[in-house]
């Protein structure tokens, strides 16, 4: 697992400030740093059929000097009906959140959940968009916090407020997404590569039940994220994660890849486990399938769909 975690690289292209760990952080490393001035720690648990789920299980117990953030109420905006279930934040309201919890533009970010990253890695990269690079996901989050025997508490962690992050420009904020009409003028060509997360019976049009409409985008290729992980919820090898990502990407490079999902939040699972493997330059469809398949006004779809 050592290996997976990546400290002081070298900052990526399209990518913002400082070093330190940008990927990954295993339980011993981040107990070592716990009392660290100049770190955050962020519970993202969540459970899509239960969204009170993870405040339940903050309360009930939690890192220490853990705070929580909620992915409906922090991590998300408000849901039109036709921009997907978890529509990106404004920037400029979460970084005020995170201000307010005590990030900083030299804080060391590290979020964790209970579900392999799945969660942790919305938060991974949406501090990623806002241009702050020191965020690492825990390696097999709380489980493997309580497998190194560390404790967990009930206690909350004091108000620390620090300075806004210095935002990105609008257009370096665009630049690392792509929207459904970009997505639509493109089908048919090899502009991009489409990966869809969800597992392979969703994108097959089978067993859906989140969304109304089954199936995924044209030309799609299918990577479930839960390939990323071992059987104990941590990231596979750097090494084995670039192979099985190179057999995806058939020669695709990496910028002609974006990721997707059913909302926009497993997808950055992938995007992380790119990163780890050394494949990075791949964008995020915010909307996923959740905004791509809601039907227009007459209640047809209006983009194609592939099953």
């Amino acid at each position: 697992m050592v290996a997976n975690v990546q400290a002081d690289v070298q900052v990526g292209a399209g990518f913002g400030r400082g070093n330190g760990f940008s990927t990954l952080i295993d339980a011993a490393t981040l107990a070592a740093h716990a009392g660290d001035a100049d770190w955050r720690i962020f519970d993202c648990r969540h459970q899509l059929a239960d969204t009170s789920y993870g405040e339940r299980a903050y309360a009930e117990g939690h890192l220490p000097g853990a705070h929580f953030l909620h992915l409906d109420r922090d991590l998300s905006s408000v849901k039109t009906g036709r921009n997907g279930r978890h529509p990106l934040p404004d920037p400029a309201v979460l970084a005020e959140r995170l201000a307010a919890a005590g990030v900083g533009e030299s804080t060391q970010v590290i979020a964790y959940d209970d579900a392999g990253g799945m969660m942790a890695g919305r938060l991974w990269w949406l501090l990623r968009w806002l241009g702050h690079r020191r965020v690492a996901v825990l390696d097999g989050g709380v489980a493997a916090w309580l497998r190194a025997g560390l404790p967990l508490t009930s206690e909350l962690p004091g108000a620390s407020a620090r300075a806004l992050l210095p935002l990105p420009s609008a257009q370096d904020l665009q630049a690392a997404v792509v929207d459904a009409p970009t997505i639509v003028a493109a089908l048919g060509s090899d502009q991009h590569c489409l990966i869809d997360a969800r597992g392979a019976d969703r994108f097959r049009g089978e067993n859906e039940t989140i969304d109304p409409v089954g199936g995924h985008i044209p030309g799609a290729r299918n990577r479930f994220f839960g390939g990323n992980l071992t059987p104990e919820g941590t990231f596979r090898p750097a090494d084995e994660l670039r192979r099985e990502w190179l057999d995806v990407l058939d020669g695709v490079p990496p910028s002609q890849v974006v990721c997707y999902c059913g909302s926009g939040v497993s997808a950055c699972h992938n995007l992380l486990a790119l990163e780890i493997a050394g494949l990075a330059g791949a964008r995020l469809y915010p909307g996923s399938w959740s905004e791509w398949c809601t039907p227009g006004d007459d209640g047809l779809p209006r983009r194609p769909i592939a099953r």
